[in-house]
């Protein structure tokens, strides 16, 4: 028997995790750099599917074709440059701040699906673009009006991700999930080599000493093989078990976590007009997911059957 109040829980931890990686990834990058760190992290989960597709689901090989890797190649590259933006944002902006603005994806990704695919637009997505907006300055705005070069290259980030998460909507109904992912993932990996290769000190991946720093082995533990490997797996599998709308709200959650755990481990503390902002956005967010207008149109349904047969009788 299914039991949707596990699934709930385990996507509730999903979320804390996803928030949590905020303040691990920023500790962990202040000794190996950004997009070296990603490589890292991105290779190990991309093995560790690639194992369990080995071993549990073999016969998926198959499906390894042109189309599967160019979509998950698509794909990759869409979540390679948000994880690039965000990690390399962390070093200028605080885990919070960072939590909030990369919410904005969610608020977005009607906006893209509207001009990318043509998508309908919901009024209320409209409105939780322009509170989003607004919260958004509040959040990110000093006393000198200015933005942060962090919540600049954050909000790249939240555009990517709504990018990656518009194209999942388009491509992935058409594959199995676990090859498009390790293809997803693995594409993330070579092109985060890449540039670390080219422009960053890559050799510190390497290096024992600082793999094996608390710091950075714990970042790279729980972002690849928690935060992405089987947070994947288990969104996958467990978001059959409950509704779309209570996953939405779920992981609305994530930016919260964000700002908690900056609070309690680092003491990061927003001042009124930041909460604001994060206020705002976090509405905006609810207002993008939840199904508004099929509730209102559920309940004037209800309210005519009653009235048609409250007059028959």
């Amino acid at each position: 028997m299914r039991k949707p109040w596990m699934a709930d829980i385990t996507l509730f931890l999903i979320a804390f995790i996803w928030g949590s990686t905020f303040l691990i990834v920023q500790q962990a990058i202040a000794s190996l750099p950004p997009n070296t760190f990603n490589a890292v992290r991105f290779s190990i989960a991309a093995l560790f599917l690639l194992l369990i597709q080995l071993v549990k689901y073999r016969h998926q090989l198959s499906e390894w074709r042109g189309p599967l890797l160019k979509a998950g190649v698509i794909l990759g590259f869409w979540l390679c440059l948000g994880y690039a933006l965000q990690t390399v944002g962390l070093l200028y902006t605080t885990p919070s701040k960072a939590g909030f603005i990369t919410g904005l994806s969610v608020v977005l990704v009607p906006l893209f699906s509207f001009m990318l695919m043509r998508d309908r637009i919901k009024p209320v997505a409209v409105i939780g673009v322009i509170l989003a907006a607004a919260g958004l300055y509040l959040l990110t705005q000093n006393q000198e009006f200015s933005f942060n070069l962090g919540d600049i290259l954050v909000f790249g980030c939240a555009i990517c991700f709504a990018m990656q998460i518009v194209f999942t909507g388009k491509y992935a109904p058409r594959y199995a999930a676990l090859p498009l992912a390790i293809v997803q993932l693995g594409t993330v990996a070579v092109m985060s080599w890449i540039y670390a290769f080219f422009f960053e000190d890559w050799s510190r991946a390497f290096d024992p000493a600082i793999i094996f720093m608390p710091e950075v082995a714990l970042g790279l533990v729980v972002t690849s093989i928690f935060a992405t490997a089987l947070a994947f797996l288990a969104q996958t599998a467990l978001q059959k078990q409950t509704s779309s709308t209570r996953v939405a709200l779920i992981f609305a959650l994530e930016p919260v976590f964000a700002a908690l755990t900056s609070y309690v481990f680092i003491h990061e503390v927003l001042n009124g007009r930041q909460l604001t902002g994060c206020l705002m956005i976090f509405t905006g967010m609810i207002l993008a997911e939840l199904p508004i207008q099929e509730w209102i149109r559920s309940a004037r349904t209800r309210k005519g059957k009653a009235d048609g047969g409250s007059k028959s009788a």
